[in-house]
C-alpha cells in the first residue's frame, strides 16, 4: 500500500463517518478486510510511522490547549485522532501545531481529539482476514519520550504565548 492509498482510506472513511472516530474505525476495519493481508500490514506501518512522528512535545502542548489537559494515554489517543483527520491536518499540525486553530473545522473538545480505536483497526482487520495476530511491523523503535523541548503545561502564560491562535479559540474566557 502506497502512502497515497493510506491517506485515501483515511479521508474516505472520515468523510463517510462524518467525523465520528468510532464510526471511522469501524469503516476502516471493513475496508481493510477487503484487502490482502500484506496491504493491511502496510496500512499498520503507515499508521504507526505517523503516530511516532507525532510523538512531539509541541503537539502535546497543542493537544493540552485544545482539550484543556491531556494525560499520556490521552495524548496517544489524540495522535491517533490526528492521523484520522487526514494528511492536510496531520502534516499541517506537524509543521506548526498552533495552526490546528485554522486546520480544524468545528472542533468540539467533548467529541473530538480522541480516537483510541483507530490505532487498532489494522490489528482487527488482519485477525479477521487471517485468524492470526498482526505480525511485528519491523519499524524502528519510536521515541521513548516526546521529541522536543519540555513545556510546562501548567503555566497558562507559556501555553497562551506558544499557542496564541489555539488559546484565543479554546481557552480565552
Amino acid at each position: 500500500m502506497e502512502e497515497s492509498e493510506f491517506w485515501e482510506l483515511i479521508d474516505a472513511t472520515r468523510e463517510a463517518a462524518e467525523g465520528d472516530p468510532a464510526e471511522q474505525a469501524d469503516l476502516l476495519v471493513d475496508r481493510l478486510t477487503g484487502l490482502e493481508p500484506d496491504a493491511v500490514t502496510d496500512f499498520a506501518c503507515h499508521f504507526e510511522s505517523r503516530m511516532n512522528r507525532a510523538y512531539r512535545m509541541d503537539l502535546w502542548g497543542a493537544a493540552w490547549v485544545l482539550l484543556d489537559g491531556v494525560s499520556d494515554d490521552a495524548f496517544d489517543s489524540f495522535r491517533g485522532w490526528l492521523v484520522g483527520q487526514g494528511r492536510t491536518v496531520f502534516e499541517g499540525a506537524l509543521h506548526e501545531p498552533d495552526d490546528l486553530a485554522d486546520l480544524l473545522e468545528d472542533f468540539d473538545e467533548e467529541a473530538d481529539g480522541e480516537a483510541e480505536d483507530l490505532a487498532y483497526v489494522a490489528d482487527e482487520a488482519y485477525e479477521r482476514l487471517t485468524g492470526l495476530k498482526l505480525p511485528e511491523l519491523g519499524l524502528p523503535e519510536g521515541p521513548a519520550e516526546p521529541v522536543g523541548e519540555a513545556i510546562d503545561f501548567e503555566d497558562v502564560g507559556v501555553l497562551a504565548r506558544r499557542y496564541p491562535k489555539l488559546w484565543a479559540l479554546y481557552r480565552e474566557d
